[in-house]
């Protein structure tokens, strides 16, 4: 028994799938076969038909539509990964800043201290330079016993 209903869910899916695909033929095949169901007439082979077609219709904008969400998807996806990279280079970016602002900030106290080291740095070397005093052109060695009366 269960391959029956097997075999009859399947004969079901074939004549849907045909139906889809040729409904005119499928209806006039239906109709022809001579199944145990009572005469039909022209009136309702028409609705059936008209069916028929409005299923197809429906399943070939229901593909139309898989496809539109598929390619939506797959541009939601590829925005993702752009908003995480532009996250990621705006961190950056944000750490940089406010390292530049850091420096920014002790920049004025070490141009105070540059001056300052810089005017110590010249009192040093005219000290230096008060202690050497040098004379030239005078020979050595000339003055004898007594600097004071040569």
């Amino acid at each position: 028994m269960p391959n029956d209903k097997t075999a009859s869910k399947h004969s079901r899916q074939l004549l849907f799938s045909e139906a889809i695909a040729q409904p005119k033929a499928m209806t006039a095949q239906t109709a022809s076969q001579g199944h145990t169901s009572p005469p039909v007439d022209q009136p309702t082979l028409d609705a059936t038909d008209r069916i028929l077609q409005e299923i197809a219709s429906v399943g070939r904008r229901l593909e139309a539509m898989d496809l539109k969400i598929t390619d939506l998807t797959l541009a939601s996806s590829s925005i993702r990964a752009d908003i995480a990279g532009f996250r990621e280079t705006a961190n950056n970016l944000g750490q940089r800043l406010s390292a530049v602002e850091d420096h920014i900030a002790t920049t004025p106290d070490q141009e105070e201290e540059l001056k300052s080291l810089r005017a110590k740095l010249t009192e040093l070397e005219d000290r230096s330079r008060r202690d050497t005093v040098r004379f030239f052109g005078i020979p050595e060695q000339k003055e004898g016993s007594d600097i004071k009366t040569s």
